[in-house]
């Protein structure tokens, strides 16, 4: 009986316990839409779960008033209670909040949404990259982002392969990249021509597969307590794609209005789910674009003057070739591109997570033409040999190629955990750069003879040469560990070691022994090496909420380098809202460091360069660590130091508008500059120095108004610009090699403002976009235009102080950008880019009564132009740069077919 009754209450109980049980059924999608399969979903304080299957559905029975666990990799756990049959949830990548609003940059503690962060941050999506068709993901940012400025210069060597870059007119080595917030590699090119970005270098963001990019994070503030170096201007953080569905490829294509440039490509991008509970997401991309050339008509009595040739026979080869056979604009390249995001789910509290990339770019540039009055067959009679076909008629002068190879590849893998409300990321990331470089179609016109009284060189000399070539890797450690203390303080702590490697290649003997290869002279042995330092940081971070609208964020970080020593750096940041979030007022300040880098401390070499009239010499520059610089008595270089300081208001009135105004200032001590070329006991040559101190301030502002009904369409508008105030150098010089040429392009380069001014309209399957881009005006103080004031003191602002300077007028560039959505799966889009074929145009503008008794005088108008523009092969821009592209307008057409 006994045994009766115990049977029947069981099955009593088991009849209730099933009674109470429901089935809840429903999909999970990340937060733009796409399916996730995989998700683990587990009944909370049970062992009780499933996962989505491929279409991202699940269906589990729950007992009465349970609450679902969601969790997948790469995303923010969530947990929902059961109130329904259906539960249809969306997971939000890591940070928990939706993808135009939360960021994770700029905070090393729980992230925060951009409309409520301390710090003004830009986030760019991919939709918004893919916007403004341009071919790489630089150029796509000129048009996006007011403060970024980059354009490709005038005369290109070693630059064809990477542009220079920079965000508020500070250089590209003062904004630090990251990808998915570790930090990317720098390139190993120094810049060392005469155009914007001197003496400094960057990461090559250009490699980066557009088609790869979930969106961008741009921090426009100082954030060297968070990150480092190299973070005084701002942080760049990009953030990659994670979906598994929907992969696409895209196929590119497009041409200049003057029937050059002809671009190609094509892109694949996809995903898929790793075993249960993981996931990979690649992209492949392959693009060619030719040269696009856009010479001047070269001026006769300038080329005579210049060579010492005689005007007959400078006008009888310039009746045949009246650019002088100059080829200059945009060079011939060729890039494959590969990038995988993964990572997987280990437990419910931990995941492993990955990310690499591999980058191969071929680009085909040219020198300037050696015609034949500047290299005659009566100095060298050997050239009819090597440049044609023996008879002196066939030598026609040669135009030497410059041709380089880059390689660049970075890779992260990391784990992360959470255990007991404490989140621990652990990572290492290596990354590398490598350029070698290829002259063909040159000499060496060294007087060199072997033993037997032969000469090595002349008519000795090979046409091909391999000069040599850069390389810089690094390997990164990092620790972040942070934990939400309470509702009101999070903190977060971390540590980062770093080791870089920085090589310079030899080049093969006949490239630089003696005057070394035509046009770009190899790298010497005693030139060439590997040199490397490590540096250990750590840092702690502290958020404060005092109240739900009121918020305090401090940061200190110490980080301590081998070959010059520590750094101390810490910053303070707040924000404060109010009328129910739609007002926020923030500001920050902020110290910062930059350490020079290994590019800086030991290139040391031999450079071609144009001199304002004397055509093309040879100069050189010498590192700080050489016995040539003990002897000029110059100092080893140091960190430049940073104070930022921002301030601005973001509002947020109605659900479809917003703005934000932001102030900044920066000033930077001990800056780092390659000085001006000095006539020495080594030659002429320059060298790096911490030479003085600079300040940078202005306005950064963003609007946005969109989902205005118009017809049966959406109508959106968006306003950006940036306006410098003051940029400019704010002590002495400490030595005389910093004058107002390099000034001008460290100060006033780039546009001192510039708008962005968007509009776009999405009606049924079609999207219409138009943006208007203002380039405010540039000045230059030319290299050539330099006269010596002899009652200025050395280094003053009248030192060297020009008759004249070169200003860039301000212009619109208009685009135009039609989407079209054939079919669910099935895109095409037309981009017009600079629908109206504006050029850039310049103006000389008098700089003292001289100045104007000059421009008074047509001959010296023609003879300072001829000066600063090669005698007008670089008429358009100058020889020493511009503010935006010479190509003027550009097709592009692009199909995108969904999988």
């Amino acid at each position: 009986m006994r045994k009766f009754a115990l049977l029947l209450l069981l099955f009593l109980l088991n009849i209730s316990f099933l009674f109470a049980q429901k089935e809840v059924s429903g999909v999970v999608k990340e937060n733009i839409g796409n399916a996730l399969p995989g998700v683990n979903i587990v009944e909370k304080g049970t062992q009780n779960g499933v996962s989505t299957d491929m279409n991202g559905a699940y269906k589990i029975k729950v007992k009465d008033g349970a609450t679902l666990v969601f969790s997948y990799v790469g995303f923010a756990k969530l947990e929902k209670a059961v109130t329904s049959a259906v539960l249809n949830v969306v997971l939000s990548e890591e940070g928990g909040q939706n993808l135009n609003e939360v960021v994770v940059t700029g905070s090393r503690t729980a992230p925060r949404s951009n409309t409520t962060s301390a710090l003004p941050i830009d986030v760019i999506s991919a939709k918004d990259l893919a916007s403004t068709g341009q071919a790489s993901f630089d150029k796509a940012l000129q048009y996006k982002i007011p403060s970024f400025n980059t354009v490709q210069t005038p005369v290109n060597d070693a630059t064809s392969l990477l542009d220079p870059y920079e965000i508020r007119n500070m250089g590209p080595s003062r904004t630090l990249i990251l990808i998915n917030g570790k930090r990317k590699n720098l390139s190993s090119l120094l810049y060392v021509q005469t155009s914007p970005g001197r003496g400094e270098t960057g990461a090559d963001i250009s490699a980066i597969p557009t088609d790869a990019i979930e969106r961008v994070e741009i921090l426009r503030d100082g954030a060297s307590a968070q990150y480092g170096s190299d973070a005084i201007a701002g942080v760049m953080n990009i953030i990659l794609k994670k979906g598994t569905r929907d992969g696409s490829v895209t196929v590119r294509s497009g041409m200049t209005s003057a029937g050059d440039g002809e671009m190609l490509g094509v892109s694949l991008n996809n995903g898929t789910t790793v075993g249960e509970k993981g996931f990979i997401n690649y992209t492949i991309d392959f693009s060619k674009v030719n040269l696009s050339n856009r010479p001047g008509t070269v001026d006769a009595a300038g080329e005579a003057a210049d060579f010492g040739a005689s005007l007959s026979d400078v006008q009888a080869f310039l009746a045949k070739k009246p650019d002088a056979g100059n080829i200059n604009g945009s060079p011939e390249t060729a890039a494959a591109k590969f990038l995988v995001n993964g990572g997987s789910e280990l437990s419910e509290t931990s995941q492993l997570y990955y990310n690499a990339a591999y980058v191969y770019k071929k680009v085909n540039s040219f020198a300037n033409y050696r015609t034949p009055y500047w290299i005659t067959l009566a100095s060298a009679p050997y050239l009819k040999d090597l440049f044609g076909d023996g008879t002196a008629a066939s030598y026609q002068g040669y135009v030497p190629t410059f041709e380089g190879d880059l390689n660049d590849y970075n890779g992260t893998l990391g784990y992360k955990s959470t255990k007991n409300d404490w989140n621990t990321d652990a990572s290492i990331t290596v990354g590398g750069n490598t350029q070698s470089y290829t002259v063909n179609n040159s000499q060496n016109r060294s007087n060199i003879v072997d033993g037997n009284g032969a000469q090595v060189y002349r008519d000795n000399s090979p046409i091909s040469f391999k000069p040599g070539g850069t390389a810089f890797n690094h390997i990164v450690g990092n620790l972040d560990v942070s934990k939400i203390l309470s509702d009101k303080v999070s903190i977060g702590f971390g540590s980062e070691m770093r080791t870089e490697t920085f090589e310079v290649i030899e080049g093969d003997k006949a490239s630089w022994d003696g005057m070394g290869a035509d046009s770009f002279a190899g790298n010497r042995p005693e030139n060439s090496g590997s040199w490397n330092r490590y540096n250990l940081g750590a840092y702690f971070d502290l958020a404060y909420d005092v109240t739900k609208d009121f918020l305090i964020n401090g940061t200190v970080r110490y980080e301590d380098y081998s070959d010059f020593g520590g750094a101390t750096v810490w910053k303070l940041s707040s924000r404060y809202k109010f009328l129910d979030d739609k007002i926020t007022l923030r500001g920050s300040i902020s110290t910062g460091f930059r350490a020079p880098t290994l590019h800086q401390i030991y290139t040391q070499k031999s450079q071609y360069s144009f001199l304002p009239g004397q055509g093309i010499q040879v100069s050189g520059i010498i590192n700080n660590v050489s016995p040539q610089a003990r002897k000029l008595e110059i100092d080893p270089l140091d960190a430049e130091k940073s104070t930022n300081i921002t301030i601005g208001i973001g509002a947020k009135p109605t659900k479809n508008f917003n703005f934000t105004v932001d102030y900044y200032n920066i000033k930077v001590e001990d800056r780092i500059v390659l000085g001006d070329r000095k006539d020495t006991d080594f030659g002429n040559v320059a060298w790096f120095e911490n030479s003085f101190d600079s300040r940078t301030s202005g306005l950064d502002v963003v609007a946005n108004y969109n989902n205005l009904l118009l017809g049966s369409g959406k109508l959106g508008f968006n306003l950006s610009g940036n306006i410098t105030f003051q940029n400019e150098r704010i002590s002495p010089v400490k030595k005389d090699n910093f004058g107002p040429i390099l000034e001008s392009l460290m100060f006033t380069s780039r546009p001192e403002t510039k708008w962005i001014l968007g509009v776009n309209y999405e009606i049924g399957k079609f999207g219409f976009s138009i943006n208007n881009t203002y380039f405010g005006k540039s000045t230059f103080n030319q290299d050539g235009l330099a006269t010596n004031d002899p009652n200025a003191p050395v280094g003053s602002a009248n030192y060297l102080k020009a008759n004249l300077k070169t200003e860039f007028i301000p212009k619109v560039i208009t685009d135009l950008g039609v989407t079209f959505s054939a079919t669910e799966k099935l895109t095409l889009a037309l981009n017009v880019n600079n629908l109206l074929n504006v050029l850039p145009e310049w103006k000389f503008v008098a700089e003292n009564a001289k100045g104007v008794e000059l421009l008074n005088d047509p001959a010296q108008v023609k003879n300072q132009s001829n000066l600063i523009t090669f005698n007008q092969r670089y008429s358009q821009m100058t020889y020493d740069g511009y503010h935006f592209s010479q190509l003027g307008t550009m097709f592009n057409l692009s199909l995108n077919y969904k999988f």
